[in-house]
């Protein structure tokens, strides 16, 4: 696409008080009109035909399962675009300006000062060798001409992200801070410039719901406060519901379905959406998750018809025939040639399974009196717990409550531990370097980072296939078959076999995670927010998955999660760990719908709900 000639459109001094009114005569800060991405400029299309607007002051939401193109959409509303594939249609227009017809010296400019980014991982948008005083300074310098004195805006933005702006706050590293206050630094340089569109890609996921909550207030306010327009990307339909104003449902590189929130999410009228739907997990139960059959087609395997219809139980052959077109119906736009039949009636969701009685028996797992450290700083005191056989106890709290501690030390990546473990009867090392080979086969850990649990120089392939040559001694010839088996297992097909990890979605490694971890057979799970980078629909696959593995596999599970909503899913029991220590523990029923502690009671009222 050729750049346009000339300077950015309006001058930077005058650009703080511009962006809080309308852009243009309709009021929209930010418009995407036919928006076109190719795999290069002769592959097929990875996005096409995206289309919408936002308000200043309002969040869109951008919602989909992993591959369905929110990220590219999100990534070029910078102007820019991964490796690989480039724009080949559409204008993105921002107060006006097209952000794709600036040249790259002037489009330098209106990164940071006229829209900014937040990434999924709040580590990888803060440089670790940098103090977070220093970073916010950068940021600030870069536009000066805009923001006015670096310090006196440093103390402004840390109070609006609500974050002390004391010295010694600014003088810390990235990883002296916890997730949640990484997340809002990463806000404060995104608002400090006071841009006119902010793309938030997850900035939620991995949070505890009480972080989650502060986080999704702030960035509310501050878009109300400064009229900043703001495009939201999340698979958490139940967070888009709470925050955002307008939402887009994304499917196999195009919007199949748009409108307001409160009508999409109160009578959705696409197959796709009304699926996404079904599998969102609500706290208080009394529904089974049920998760879309099938994959969406990748670009240049997605057919002349609709590309929802190898998924779709209404399809018809003049789905598979013909793409179908956006149409106005019902206060939405809807990409569906039956959309007025399926908006007529709504389904009953399905009532819950039950989660099952696990058989009586010695515990797969006992810890007593477990307290552990890092160098003086203590994270757990006294823990008391135990897994039964079969069975599934979910560990919940706030992030720094000390639940991913006391996931390493049982599957021994953390030494610096008191107290006694047993592994079917028998008590644990320490150190994962002491532990008989059979002990290792039988514990596996999924971790909560997809991006940093995959050896990135070995194909999906060889990292499921590592676990059979290592622990279970399958012949060559054999463990390419398993590693099929099992991917199919987490809705993942043979084509991922050759792929890196670079290559896949936050969602797709995780998965492959999963795989890595069931295919080595293990007696005992220790799942460490194996569903934080899930979409919904996959979630609910796992979720069921992980059910059936328990029962098939005779598999124990300890479930950290701060997905509250999903405890009654999957566990029977459920613990609730504060600063190190258990405050509640039970039946999980008991426990979230009549929580014995105040802590308890304030995490499920944090819990998003999804609007009806």
């Amino acid at each position: 696409m050729s750049a346009a000639k000339g300077s950015i459109p309006g001058a930077p001094e005058a650009q703080g008080q511009q962006r809080r009114g309308p852009a243009d005569r309709h009021g929209f800060r930010l418009e995407v009109r036919d928006l076109e991405i190719r795999n290069r400029r002769d592959g097929p299309a990875v996005v096409s035909g995206i289309s919408f607007a936002v308000r200043p002051g309002d969040v869109l939401g951008l919602v989909g399962e992993s591959g369905s193109g929110k990220t590219t959409v999100a990534l070029a509303l910078l102007g820019h675009t991964r490796r690989g594939l480039s724009v080949s249609a559409g204008e993105i227009r921002l107060d006006g300006m097209d952000l794709l017809r600036l040249r790259p010296a002037a489009l330098r400019q209106v990164r940071g000062a006229r829209v900014s980014y937040v990434p999924q991982d709040p580590s990888a948008a803060l440089n670790p060798a940098l103090r977070i005083g220093y970073q916010l300074r950068e940021a600030l310098r870069s536009h000066a001409r805009i923001t006015g004195d670096p310090e006196t805006r440093v103390r402004e933005v840390l109070g609006e992200v609500r974050l002390d702006a004391s010295p010694g706050m600014l003088r810390r590293y990235p990883h002296q801070l916890s997730g949640g206050q990484q997340q809002r630094v990463a806000l404060a340089m995104a608002f400090s410039c006071r841009p006119s569109l902010i793309v938030l890609d997850e900035p939620t996921t991995g949070l505890d719901v009480s972080t989650q909550r502060h986080i999704l207030d702030t960035v509310r306010r501050l878009c109300r406060r400064y009229g900043v327009a703001a495009v939201y990307v999340s698979h958490d339909l139940a967070v888009v519901s709470e925050l955002a104003a307008e939402v887009a449902v994304m499917y196999a590189g195009r919007v199949v379905e748009a409108g307001p929130a409160a009508l999409l999410f109160g009578r959705p009228l696409h197959p796709y959406t009304q699926g996404l739907l079904a599998s969102v997990p609500v706290p208080e139960g009394g529904r089974r998750l049920t998760g879309i059959p099938g994959q969406q087609p990748p670009p240049g395997h997605r057919g002349p018809g609709c590309a929802f219809v190898p998924r779709c139980a209404l399809a018809l052959d003049e789905c598979r025939a013909r793409a179908p077109e956006p149409v106005p119906l019902a206060g939405r736009t809807v990409l569906c040639l039956r959309a007025a039949e399926t908006g007529t009636a709504r389904a009953e969701p399905r009532p819950a399974a039950a989660v099952t009685d696990p058989p009586a028996g010695a515990a797969v797992l006992s810890v007593r009196g477990v307290s552990a450290s890092y160098g003086p700083v203590r994270v757990l005191s006294g823990i008391d717990l135990e897994v039964p056989p079969q069975a599934c106890v979910a560990l919940v709290g706030e992030s720094g409550s000390g639940k991913t501690t006391l996931a390493r030390c049982i599957v021994g990546l953390h030494r610096d531990w008191t107290g006694e473990m047993t592994f079917q009867g028998a008590r644990l090392a320490r150190g994962a370097r002491h532990r008989p080979v059979p002990v290792l086969q039988q514990i596996q850990c999924v971790f909560q980072n997809p991006y940093t649990s995959l050896n990135p120089r070995k194909t999906v392939g060889q990292i499921v296939a590592e676990p059979l040559r290592r622990f279970l001694h399958v012949p060559r010839g054999e463990q390419s078959e398993r590693a099929v088996s099992v991917l199919g297992d987490v809705a993942l097909g043979p084509r991922y076999l050759s792929r890196y990890p670079d290559q896949l979605s936050g969602g797709e490694r995780q998965r492959v995670a999963i795989a890595r971890a069931l295919v080595a057979e293990p007696s005992l799970l220790v799942c460490d927010e194996v569903t934080s980078a899930l979409d919904v629909s996959v979630q609910a696959v796992v979720v069921e998955l992980l059910r059936a593995a328990a029962a098939r596999r005779h598999l124990a599970m300890l479930f950290i999660t701060h997905n509250l909503a999903l405890v009654r899913s999957v566990a029977q029991f459920a613990v609730v760990l504060r600063q190190g220590e258990i405050v509640e523990a039970g039946p999980a029923e008991q426990v979230l719908a009549d929580p014995g502690s105040d802590y308890t009671a304030q995490l499920m009222a944090d819990v998003p709900r999804l609007r009806s």
